[in-house]
């Protein structure tokens, strides 16, 4: 848990490192700061899915117009992906509805397979993703049944470091670019293995130099406010 004996500047704009919590929008973090601290202009560096959870940057008052700055810094997550299975969303958030056998699947394997994602590649955006085409999000014509063409995006995945655990499971520790969609590597992944694959959970850990460990929690932010008050920014 976070320290708080710091005093926040609201009237000169704060930058908050946020431990998002899993089943919350990154935008339900946003609107929590900004009706707990009484201020109007909150934004966030980067967008989590609700299954997901770790750092979020968010920016108060005058701070967001640093925003952009925070969002092209380098990511790390921590990752989890099932193998033997497939979902639309190519993350737990939507029901598997494809099983494959796994069988003949070593961890050797696993990582050779890793290993080739390390490198700058094109990525097409998942469907179930916050990306816009045509001014609209992606996810929301995924969950009326809709799929649009996507133009693919240009990432480097600077390096993945797997974790020892038995087979289905695989973890491992990713760092890449901005615009990087783990689900998307994960789901590339288990096709290239030929098993399917699917992200089962996920921890962002680390933005540029910005780390998880000194993120507040939503209790931390609460007790803080109750502690300090807040003044309108």
């Amino acid at each position: 848990m976070m320290v708080l004996n710091r005093e926040l500047r609201l009237e000169d704009g704060e930058v908050l490192l946020v431990d998002k919590p899993k089943g919350w929008t990154s935008f339900d973090v946003v609107n929590k700061i900004r009706h707990l601290f009484h201020v109007r202009k909150v934004g966030h560096a980067g967008t989590l899915d609700p299954m997901a959870t770790g750092l979020l940057i968010v920016c108060i008052g005058k701070k967001t117009k640093e925003i952009v700055k925070y969002v092209g810094m380098e990511k790390e997550y921590d990752a989890e992906m099932t193998l033997g299975g497939r979902t639309e969303s190519y993350d737990a958030e939507t029901p598997v509805i494809e099983i494959r056998p796994v069988d003949g699947i070593t961890a050797e394997r696993v990582s050779e397979v890793l290993a080739q994602f390390v490198g700058p590649q094109a990525q097409v955006p998942p469907m179930w993703s916050a990306a816009s085409v045509g001014g609209t999000r992606l996810y929301k014509l995924a969950r009326k049944g809709k799929v649009v063409e996507r133009r693919p995006r240009e990432i480097v995945v600077n390096s993945i470091t797997q974790a020892p655990v038995p087979l289905p499971l695989v973890r491992f520790t990713v760092v890449c670019s901005k615009g990087t969609y783990v689900r998307g590597l994960v789901n590339d992944m288990g096709e290239r293995l030929g098993c399917g694959a699917y992200l089962s959970a996920l921890v962002r850990t680390r933005i540029g130099p910005y780390r998880l460990a000194d993120a507040f929690s939503m209790t931390d932010l609460e007790a803080l406010r109750a502690a300090q008050g807040a003044s309108p920014a």
